[in-house]
């Protein structure tokens, strides 16, 4: 079934969008409410997943890290695939494979296999996020509608997490962990049904060869920086895999120099030299990893140590995310009229002061403090990508939607994976190494609660009495030692992002190249 985009016009002269338009852009927002509510419920299920199969400190982070890793080292290639082959083509066989591959994610028995399968998520998440974007491009012309339709669009993301977990939650409460990923499959089968009808068709009309070497260098740029990044901040900077950051670097540059030199590249590197569009990246990656590590160390600290029920955690946290949404609605206005580099530096300063709150809670007040926390940082956050996302989307072409697209989200899904290996790894490391263990604690039982909170956790109940509170109380005050520390580095780069905005998003020295 073909869908013409002419088809969903009201005034051709305008290229404004009838109602059609509008349905279409509800249809691309199921992989990405799956998408935001996939990693909400992981950040929740990750307690559960720790006591069933026990992975070490640094498989735990892999569980998370394993999905955005894949997927980030291959957006763009997606991306450009996507521009060549047809979006929504892709947009359908990635939805196939997600669905697929989350029911064996569910029945996962170890941590290598859970690991594996979101690997494999992650391959063919590559295939939906930059479809759907590029898609919203080709599809809402108008500058005022498509401003509206990418507010819509990252609320979504907002709305999936606000969504995760209340579901996860009563999920997790009835049934076993796995059941989180099979959300996947009610989202996904309304998608293959009804975006052949309603989603048009959309590709580049002067896409260029296929180049399997540019492909090649994306893919070991990624995956050797994101590594190491990953292990260092569990590892050390000394550690010999840090070395990897330097051969990504490597294959960055012979990517870029390729890009340069190719008649039609894969990206088009004219991008970065915009400052509106490079700046736009750099605030979506910042702002990602502040609120990916938050959610990181939260969701433990609310289950493990206050002791809540995955539903009661989740419902703490509601209120951010909700204002999160409404937040990203309400800037739709204000950015018409204000230049973006005011206005998102002011959001971000919302976003400052959560993280500060977060370092200077204290146990008393911890969950009305993070609740609070969350709803200051989601104000920052949720008017800070709606406007660089929307800026990222109109420095494009239609025809080169994909690509500009794909870069946008690799800046998102490196974030979570950056979020989760830098904060989580920083949090990690001080964790272990302040941790002070009673001499009367068995051999075993110490090193498991050396290893990760949630061991500590679970050797406690074992123990029992005196000295399992005593294991407790020392996991927890090391934990939220460390959440300290974390939460004034996350607030340090909410910091650098907005100086970021601030030097590089004035729209009236740099407007965006198209319409």
């Amino acid at each position: 079934m073909s869908v013409d985009t002419h088809a969903l016009r009201t005034d051709s002269a305008t290229g404004k969008v009838s109602w059609r338009g509008w349905v279409a852009l509800a249809v691309l927002m199921l992989p990405v409410l799956l998408v935001s509510v996939d990693n909400t419920v992981l950040s929740f299920a990750l307690p559960e997943i720790a006591i069933h199969l026990e992975p070490t400190s640094t498989e735990q982070l892999w569980i998370i890290d394993a999905y955005p890793l894949v997927l980030a080292a291959l957006l763009v290639t997606m991306g450009t695939m996507g521009d060549r082959f047809g979006r929504r083509k892709m947009l359908l066989i990635g939805a196939t494979g997600f669905a697929a591959i989350s029911v064996l994610a569910a029945f996962s028995t170890s941590a290598g296999m859970l690991i594996a399968s979101r690997a494999a998520m992650g391959f063919f998440g590559a295939m939906l996020m930059p479809s759907t974007m590029s898609l919203l491009r080709s599809i809402f012309t108008d500058r005022d509608q498509r401003r509206l339709a990418v507010a819509i669009w990252a609320a979504g993301f907002s709305a999936g997490s606000a969504l995760g977990p209340i579901v996860g939650g009563v999920l997790l409460e009835h049934f076993s962990w796995g059941s989180v990923f099979l959300l996947s499959v009610p989202v996904l089968v309304p998608l293959l049904i009804f975006a052949p009808m309603l989603v048009p068709e959309t590709k580049d009309p002067n896409p260029g060869r296929l180049d399997p070497v540019s492909i090649a260098l994306s893919v070991a740029t990624m995956v050797p920086i994101v590594f190491a990044i990953k292990e260092v901040a569990v590892q050390g900077f000394f550690h010999p895999v840090s070395l990897l950051f330097v051969v990504g670097l490597f294959f960055g540059w012979l990517f870029v120099r390729r890009q340069l030199r190719l008649e039609v590249p894969m990206l088009d590197m004219a991008l970065f030299r915009m400052p509106i569009f490079s700046g736009s990246i750099m605030v979506n990656l910042l702002s990602v990893i502040a609120l990916v590590g938050f959610l990181y160390f939260v969701a433990q600290h609310l289950q493990l140590i206050v002791g809540l029920s995955p539903l009661n955690a989740g419902l703490a946290l509601v209120p951010g995310l909700v204002v999160m949404i409404i937040a990203g609605l309400v800037v739709v206005p204000i950015s018409a009229r204000v230049s973006p580099h005011i206005l998102i530096p002011g959001a971000l300063v919302f976003s400052i002061i959560g993280y500060v709150a977060v370092a200077f809670a204290t146990d008393e007040s911890a969950v009305a403090t993070l609740m609070l926390a969350f709803v200051s940082l989601g104000i920052g956050i949720g008017m800070a990508e709606t406007v660089s996302n929307d800026l990222v989307l109109a420095s494009a072409t239609a025809a080169k939607a994909g690509a500009a697209s794909a870069v946008s989200e690799t800046a998102y899904e490196l974030g979570a994976v950056l979020g989760t290996s830098i904060l989580g790894g920083i949090l990690t490391a001080f964790y272990r190494s302040t941790i002070v263990v009673s001499a009367g604690v068995p051999g075993d039982a110490a090193d498991a609660a050396r290893e990760t909170l949630a061991g500590a956790v679970i050797e406690a109940e074992k123990l029992g009495g005196t000295m399992g509170d005593d294991l407790f109380a020392a996991a927890a005050h090391a934990f939220d030692s460390g959440v300290t520390v974390t939460a004034l580095i996350g607030a340090g780069l909410i910091v650098i992002a907005a100086v970021i905005a601030g030097t590089t998003l004035n729209s009236k020295k740099s407007a965006p190249a198209a319409k």
